[in-house]
């Protein structure tokens, strides 16, 4: 009698195998991409989205890139990048000048098209004028000529720079090295990620390239100890250090080594505003961006983050990343998460179209004050610089005015003569520094919540802000997708199609 035969066991084992990948494949495509939900649309969040497109590569547990959604609280992209119109040009507001090594934003620049300029004269000009101020009097003036001759400009320049080393001899030197030496450690950064390790935490990232010593002491005493003359310090290094930060030389090291770093040649920044890098890379990145949205709370639920806003809306994300300062955002964590609390340093940015009231400063003419006024640590100094960002006529001038505290309308009455506009803009600009710095961690929950602006405490800009993200992606990446995701890729210079909306404030 006959009868089908039946497969065998080993035949079968073997048919498993061979569609095994197959039946994986299937069920890897029918599961949604996992999502990657940003808080903030400045530069940490805009190069955290262009970061984990650039470096993910598709394995066979992850064969689908994340989804990333990016929520903003303002009706604009750009965080503390924005611009300022007035007198009918347009001025950087908040973050405004980039190092010729910050090699990030230069990246973006070409990557995104976007054509770069030097600052206005009065940030990047050897031959602007500069005065210290210290209330009373000017303590020191740079000579100043009305020529538009590139020849006596040059002049000037070199006999400017006589005056300033003859005031504080090698010690200018001294200076420059520790400068130079910090850029130096730096650029480590940027090597390649097959030779740069991915970090959890500040710390470890700091002390990898050399950093962390530079943070458990001030600036003054990181002075001191390579011996800088008193004189450097308490005036041409203490006038870089309000103007840049804010605050005195009793900020930290290397957050000092970074402002004295940014009064350096060879500055720049975007034309049309700084704030196209972060609106560039959302648009190139495939983000979902939600615009005037912001998020009350972040919730752990065991398999994922819930979100919510002060729209009501809920939102799902396996992963999560804060790219703002928590210092003054009211997110509910929950469970709770614990950092160290910090205070922001706020600088009042005021945009003075109109005339300077030359008796002020004791001066009988306008043309005898310094285009850039800097100003020595003194609680009763009302403002920490005053610059010249564009002279129409020797009676319309743009001034931009830097201070702790707002500027009321008798106190600018006081300073000017005349006035036909005024802008304010209140900062929460950077930290308030003070040696030693203690960070919060990369990662708030031991689990896949994860904090940008962690680095912030060791030094404030765009450049470090590029930096963080960059590692908080490599970190995504590696913790979340797993060690084969995170792939270097030849990312092609693009353009974007859509146009984000920018701070013009």
């Amino acid at each position: 009698m006959y009868s089908d035969p039946k497969p065998s066991f080993s035949f079968l084992i073997l048919l498993f195998l061979l569609l095994q990948p197959l039946i994986f494949s299937l069920s890897t495509d029918a599961l949604p991409p996992p999502t990657v939900c940003i808080v903030g649309s400045g530069i940490g969040g805009s190069s955290v989205a262009h970061f984990l497109r650039h470096y993910f590569h598709p394995s066979p547990s992850q064969p689908r890139r994340p989804n990333i959604k990016i929520f903003e609280r303002s009706y604009v992209v750009g965080g503390r990048m924005a611009t300022v119109s007035i007198g009918g040009e347009t001025f950087e507001a908040g973050a405004s000048i980039l190092h010729p090594k910050n090699y990030h934003a230069l990246n973006y620049s070409n990557l995104l098209g976007l054509k770069v300029k030097p600052p206005p004269a009065s940030e990047d000009d050897d031959s602007m004028s500069l005065g210290i101020w210290d209330g009373k009097k000017f303590v020191f003036k740079t000579l100043q000529v009305d020529s538009k001759f590139p020849l006596v400009q040059k002049i000037v320049s070199y006999v400017n720079s006589f005056r300033i080393f003859f005031r504080y001899g090698f010690s200018l030197l001294k200076m420059g090295s520790f400068v130079e030496s910090t850029v130096d450690s730096f650029l480590m950064y940027y090597e390649s990620p097959e030779r740069r390790p991915i970090f959890e935490t500040v710390d470890e990232m700091l002390k990898w390239a050399g950093l962390y010593n530079l943070t458990t002491q001030t600036l003054q005493d990181e002075l001191i100890g390579i011996k800088l003359s008193p004189l450097l310090i308490e005036e041409l290094v203490t006038v870089i250090t309000r103007i840049n930060y804010g605050q005195s030389v009793y900020i930290s090291g290397l957050a000092g080594a970074v402002s004295l770093a940014g009064s350096g040649g060879g500055l720049w920044a975007v034309d049309g505003g700084n704030w196209q890098m972060a609106s560039g890379l959302i648009n190139s990145s495939d983000v979902f961006l939600h615009l005037n949205e912001e998020i009350e709370s972040i919730s752990y639920l065991g398999e994922y983050y819930e979100l919510n806003s002060t729209k009501g809306n809920s939102y799902s994300c396996e992963v999560a990343v804060v790219a703002t300062p928590l210092d003054e955002v009211n997110i509910q964590f929950s469970p709770a998460v614990s950092i160290r609390e910090r205070k922001l340093q706020h600088t009042h940015a005021t945009f003075v179209r109109g005339l300077l009231n030359p008796a002020y400063f004791g001066l009988r003419t306008v043309a005898e004050v310094p285009e850039l006024v800097g100003t020595l640590e003194d609680p009763d100094l009302p403002f920490t610089c005053i610059s010249v960002l564009k002279q129409h006529d020797e009676n319309d001038i743009i001034y931009k005015i830097f201070s702790r505290e707002p500027m009321s309308d008798a106190l600018l009455d006081s300073i000017f003569s005349a006035r036909l506009q005024t802008n304010r803009i209140n900062w929460g600009a950077y930290p308030h520094y003070k040696a030693p710095e203690l960070f919060a961690p990369f990662i708030l929950d031991g689990q896949h919540l994860y904090y940008v602006n962690a680095f912030e405490n060791a030094a404030s800009t765009m450049e470090t802000g590029a930096v963080a993200a960059e590692n908080v992606a490599r970190l995504i990446l590696s913790r979340y997708f797993g060690e084969a995701s995170l792939q270097s890729s030849n990312l092609q210079s693009f353009s974007p199609d859509a146009d984000v909306s920018h701070f013009d404030l």
